[in-house]
């Protein structure tokens, strides 16, 4: 498969959420370090609606821990604000999760952008290097 073929269908999901109170510092603007908790936030609602949760993972008999991430800031958010947490999956030929994360304040404005990396370990805590089965059957059904 090509690579531009790979990159032409994108799996995406948005999630909105409201800043809560004790993720902010004492000037009422998010700590930096909640942006890394939001893109988990996007991560298990884009599992959700797409039907690779942790707990489908996990019963395949695999874990996926993160080996990257980044985060750059824009914008601050503020306690009460709402936001949307924009994940995209990125599709790869390598036995791994990439996902993209962009998050907008409520004036649609890109506060933070982001990635994370997961591998695939198996239940002895083998790296993988080809993907799961259940890992390509997704892929697969979702037309990557």
């Amino acid at each position: 498969m090509t690579e531009n073929k790979m990159q032409s269908k994108k799996l995406t999901f948005t999630e909105q959420v409201r800043v809560r109170f004790n993720e902010t510092d004492p000037l009422g603007i998010v700590w930096h370090g909640h942006y890394i908790v939001y893109f988990e936030d996007g991560r298990e609602a884009f599992g959700r609606e797409h039907g690779l949760t942790y707990l489908d993972i996990q019963k395949a008999g695999f874990v996926t821990p993160i080996v990257k991430s980044t985060c750059e800031h824009f914008l601050p958010l503020k306690y009460g604000e709402t936001f949307n947490i924009v994940t995209t999956f990125v599709n790869s030929v390598s036995a791994k999760l990439i996902y993209k994360y962009e998050i907008f304040n409520q004036n649609n404005q890109l506060v933070c952008s982001g990635e994370t990396i997961q591998v695939f370990l198996d239940s002895d805590n083998n790296l993988c290097l080809y993907n799961p089965e259940f890992f390509q059957t997704w892929k697969d059904k979702m037309g990557l």
